[in-house]
């Protein structure tokens, strides 16, 4: 079989690479440039892509870089920026994986001959009894499912996860003893365009104009401080918002960017009942409204129960708030390493709230 690899010069898609090989495949090592600007860390650093290439050359595989700059800066930069002008809080690794490896590369993959594309994800592929499955990986503090969890069967057809059956302590001794260069690399743990020395703050100050915000009490509609950037307030933070009276914790409620208010309260305030949801994928065919689920709302967050409502998730008691534009994984309770399907929470209400509003129709995310 021949298989294309994605390789981002980290440990886990160097060990993908050598398994394959191993195991008789014919292996070709793809690295993508994906950010022309400044970067230090995550996959696209020129460091990373020396990495990727030392790793071929230690397989004896072919490598080569693919230039999907002007790609990822039209799906993934350009949408983080605007996500964030309109108050919501996109994930930028979620839509790499689905606008350019499991989009872009993928079909690249199968227009060149290549039979699969594999990637160093800790997820698994199955085969359940109506075709390919995605499952959580072995390693449970190490799952990346969430992160792919809008794949599709067609497309879960025709990639591998080689590493999802090992744990990551497994990963790097293989990696040690192939003498792979990566064996004792760091995790990435940042935004992969975002340099490590200006963080999230200083580069949308780049792309667009931050603004001062007012903070107002949900419940009084008084004014109770202010924030230096409302384009940067996450649903459900509490950081960096001013404490109430006696000293209480106040959360982010709702987020109006046109009017400069991010409206705050105590946490009973900041809890919701449902999570409003758009751009559905499933894995098999759609579930039906009453259908069980566990909704996962974060990449190593706790999976909430619930059940599927007509436009989103309604879940069994309140729960802290998902931010709008973040991914929300669904798993099957009766089978809770199997992948449902996912969607993107939104914001249902038909305008921005008013200063004085309750949260009502408002999503957030744990801070």
């Amino acid at each position: 079989m021949r298989v294309l690899v994605a390789m981002s010069g980290g440990v886990d898609s160097s060990v993908a690479a050598g398994l394959l090989a191993a195991e008789g495949h014919e292996v070709v090592g793809a690295t993508l440039k994906l950010w022309g600007g400044p970067s230090d860390s995550g996959c696209c650093s020129v460091a990373d892509v020396e990495d990727a290439r030392r790793v071929a050359d230690r397989l004896g595989i072919d490598h080569y870089v693919f230039d999907d700059t002007e790609a990822f800066e039209a799906g993934v930069v350009r949408p983080y920026v605007a996500g964030h002008a309109r108050g919501w809080t996109p994930n930028p690794c979620v839509a790499c994986n689905r606008q350019v490896k499991f989009g872009l590369l993928l079909d690249r993959a199968l227009r060149l001959g290549f039979d699969a594309l594999a990637t160093g994800h800790h997820a698994r592929v199955a085969v359940g009894p109506r075709g390919a499955e995605l499952r959580r990986g072995r390693d449970r503090a190490k799952d990346q499912s969430y992160v792919v969890a809008m794949l599709g069967r067609a497309q879960l057809e025709v990639l591998r996860f080689p590493v999802g059956e090992l744990t990551k302590a497994e990963v790097r001794a293989l990696a040690a003893r192939w003498g792979l260069p990566t064996a004792g690399k760091p995790d990435s743990q940042d935004v992969c365009f975002i340099p490590s020395g200006e963080g999230r703050e200083g580069f949308l100050g780049r792309a667009l104009a931050l603004h001062p915000g007012r903070l107002v009490d949900v419940d009084s509609g008084q004014e109770v401080g202010e924030v230096p950037a409302v384009e940067l307030v996450t649903v459900g933070q509490r950081r960096g918002i001013s404490p109430g009276g006696g000293g209480s914790r106040r959360y982010a409620v709702g987020v109006d960017v046109a009017r400069r208010v991010v409206l705050v309260g105590p946490l009973r305030r900041a809890l919701v009942e449902e999570v409003a949801l758009t751009g559905w994928t499933w894995v098999d065919e759609p579930l039906t409204v009453g259908s069980p689920v566990l909704a996962q709302v974060s990449a190593h967050g706790t999976p909430r129960a619930g059940w599927l409502a007509a436009d989103g998730v309604r879940f069994e008691r309140p729960e802290r708030p998902v931010a709008p534009g973040q991914l929300v994984a669904l798993y099957d309770p009766a089978d809770p390493d199997r992948v449902l399907g996912s969607a993107l929470a939104t914001d249902r209400r038909a305008g921005p709230p008013s200063a004085g509003a309750g949260p009502a129709g408002e999503r957030g995310d744990d801070a």
